[in-house]
């Protein structure tokens, strides 16, 4: 009996203290969508906890979450575009279809999947009809189907086509009386303001261009509208582009259709539009000024022109960017997250009467603010040892709504912020995550990240996208299970300035991240505890090309890799984004895009690779995978593979991301022991 009770004790000990699986690091619940509703003091926001997603709010006084649908499955189907109705709520379920119509399917749902808009109320949920972006006017929903506006009666239940007309419509705006309907028509090469007339059932294109335009905005008054005007730019994708034809504001007067530029940046660096990481580019405020970003300072900042003069200021100088923007319901002042302090982090800060006030600091990661009817403050939050949470930001203090519960925060990290120099000088930022416990004369192996996009940063905790959401909790296992980790924000992403950015010769101009790539390898091999002989690298999307051209083009630095829906040549991927281009036709490009992809190095590639690839990738083809394993086969190379069946880019299912990375991790204990 003693033995039995000292293995029991034994045991239970291990129960308590053994290393986490990697289902722990991912068992979060990941909040996102968050929306402020105008007129009261409520909240609401999806939740995705492993694969089952769901919706909650949050009412004032207390503001305590309280979960407004039951959906139990990892099905794969997204929920979005959240809007309050009474005392319940509107929202959006499945996700946009493919090009040739077929909507995501990756639970292989025999009954398919489609895109529809949903009505929650009273613990009930109703399906309403199939569509998207939906716009409450009283008791009528105008929503999107298959590129046109329909309007669906809420006390009725029917919906029918609100008008016909041509091109793809987007970008529904309800004028604060309510009386017109403003949306883009979107018509290949070139799109336009157009504006339905409620009370005489017409339709008016008061400023049709060549150019694009984009984020109509209301006047308070509703006798103007201001849009975005960007000039149609068919040059080619995945380079620098510093520069561009200049952007602009135009201004339209409702009453006799009068338009005229209102400003336009200036010539040269900033020229080219660049955007927030938010719904709406302009904002329109109480006082007839219209907020906009601009990178005339090379770097992302919010500026304000009078409807009056016409003349741009700088609201929010300094060496940082802007990324997510909201605006108040009396339209009196604006909630922003930026890097501001704290290159390697996001904070809250609030910009009312010309003044800067930050809500927000230290080690914290906080985004995505909004502000209620009520004047109350909120905004999703993390930080390095805590997943993304539903914040209320309150006079100092930041006070939690809703988080994961039982998460191994204390299996976790902190990762430490590194810079290190690139051979031509880049100055590149990373996140180095080290084992707990790691003595100074032990040697690990070592793993390289590399985000996807190029357009993101990896931050020093949680990330707000979840995509990378996943990948930070990865590399948190990867660093419990004794791997040295190096996440590399490479020339060409977010969060350092136009120049960075906008690196030259970056991506299918040339491949300058390529240098990255090196010096990362480099800070690896001279870190005291790193086996020089066992380093790896990995990433998805642009880090999965990243991943590629490691291996292909530096195999005896890189031992192995794996490579997660990445880019095999650049000429395929341009092709996939802008139909329109033929290699043929840019012949002297095509052969540096080609030059500057892994397709070109095979040759050089030795190291083993893990490839994994969903078959209904809608951002990198498919084919880019089929046609890498065919030049590895032919080169002798060893690869695995790990196909998901209807998956898209972004994995919909919390099994894939699963799947994907117990692969990774298996792969890489072979491949490194």
């Amino acid at each position: 009996m003693k033995a039995l009770l000292n293995v029991l004790f034994i045991c239970s000990g291990f129960l308590i203290f053994a290393q986490k699986g990697l289902d722990d690091f991912l068992s979060y619940s990941f909040p996102s969508h968050l929306k402020a509703a105008d007129h009261i003091g409520k909240i609401a926001w999806v939740v995705n906890e492993k694969g089952i997603r769901n919706v909650y709010s949050a009412q004032a006084p207390a503001y305590k979450a309280v979960k407004e649908t039951q959906y139990f499955l990892d099905d794969g189907i997204e929920i979005s575009q959240l809007l309050f109705y009474r005392s319940g709520l509107i929202f959006v379920r499945g996700s946009a279809p493919n090009k040739e119509g077929e909507f995501p399917n990756p639970y292989l749902d025999v009954k398919g999947t489609d895109q529809a808009i949903f009505l929650s109320s009273n613990k009930r949920v109703q399906k309403l009809t199939e569509g998207s972006e939906p716009l409450l006017r009283g008791e009528v929903m105008c929503f999107i189907n298959k590129g046109q506006i329909y309007e669906y009666n809420l006390t009725d239940k029917l919906a029918r086509q609100l008008f016909i007309t041509r091109g793809q419509i987007g970008s529904l705006r309800l004028s604060p009386d309510e009386n017109k309907l403003a949306f883009i028509s979107h018509r290949g090469d070139h799109a336009f303001l157009g504006i339905y007339d409620f009370n005489n059932q017409s339709i008016t294109y008061p400023d049709p261009t060549v150019d694009i335009d984009s984020d109509p905005v209301w006047s308070p008054e509703s006798d103007q509208i201001a849009v975005l005007r960007r000039p149609y730019d068919p040059r080619l994708m995945f380079i620098s582009k510093l520069t561009a034809q200049p952007f602009s504001i135009r201004l339209i007067n409702i009453e006799d259709g009068k338009s005229k530029t209102l400003w336009q940046a200036d010539e040269g660096e900033g020229s080219a539009f660049y955007g927030l990481s938010s719904g709406q580019q302009l904002f329109w405020m109480l006082n007839n000024e219209i907020i906009f970003p601009w990178e005339k300072e090379g770097w992302l900042h919010l500026y304000a022109v009078s409807t009056k003069e016409g003349k741009a200021k700088l609201l929010t100088p300094g060496n940082f960017e802007i990324q997510y923007v909201s605006q108040s319901p009396d339209r009196s002042f604006l909630l922003f997250s930026s890097n501001r302090g704290d290159l390697n982090r996001q904070h809250v800060g609030k910009w009312k009467d010309s003044k800067i006030t930050q809500i927000t600091k230290g080690k914290g990661i906080e985004w995505s603010p909004v502000s209620d009817g009520l004047g109350n403050n909120f905004a999703l939050g993390s930080s390095g040892l805590e997943p993304a949470a539903v914040k209320r930001l309150e006079q100092g203090k930041i006070n939690t709504i809703f988080s994961s519960e039982d998460y191994p925060s204390s299996d976790l990290t902190l990762p430490e912020a590194v810079v290190f120099s690139a051979a031509d000088g880049v100055k590149i930022h990373g996140q180095l995550f080290l084992p707990k416990g790691l003595k100074t004369d032990q040697k690990n192996p070592a793993l390289l990240f590399f985000h996807g996009g190029s357009r993101r940063q990896m931050l020093l905790g949680f990330h707000h996208r979840d995509y990378y959401h996943y990948a930070y909790a990865m590399n948190q296992y990867l660093a419990s299970k004794g791997y040295i980790v190096l996440s590399v924000n490479y020339r060409s992403g977010t969060g350092y300035g136009l120049k960075f950015r906008e690196a030259l010769n970056y991506g299918a101009g040339g491949n300058s991240e390529f240098n990255d790539v090196l010096a990362a390898g480099l800070f690896l091999q001279n870190h005291p505890n790193v086996e020089v002989t066992k380093i790896g690298l990995w990433g998805g999307s642009y880090g999965g090309y990243l991943t590629a051209m490691g291996l292909a083009r530096a195999s005896d630095m890189f031992a192995a890799g794996v490579d997660i829906h990445g880019v095999m040549n650049w000429n395929v991927i341009i092709k996939n984004f802008m139909p329109s281009y033929e290699a043929l036709e840019h012949p002297d490009f095509a052969k540096l895009a080609y030059d500057s992809s892994p397709i070109a190095h095979v040759d050089t590639w030795r190291s083993p690779v893990l490839l994994i690839h969903g078959d209904d990738d809608r951002n990198v083809p498919f084919s880019e995978s089929v046609d890498k394993i065919k030049a590895l086969r032919e080169e002798k190379v060893y690869y695995e593979q790990l196909v998901l069946p209807d998956e898209v880019h972004g994995f919909l299912l919390h099994q894939s991301w699963i799947d994907v990375y117990k692969a990774t991790v298996d792969f890489f204990d072979r491949m490194l022991e």
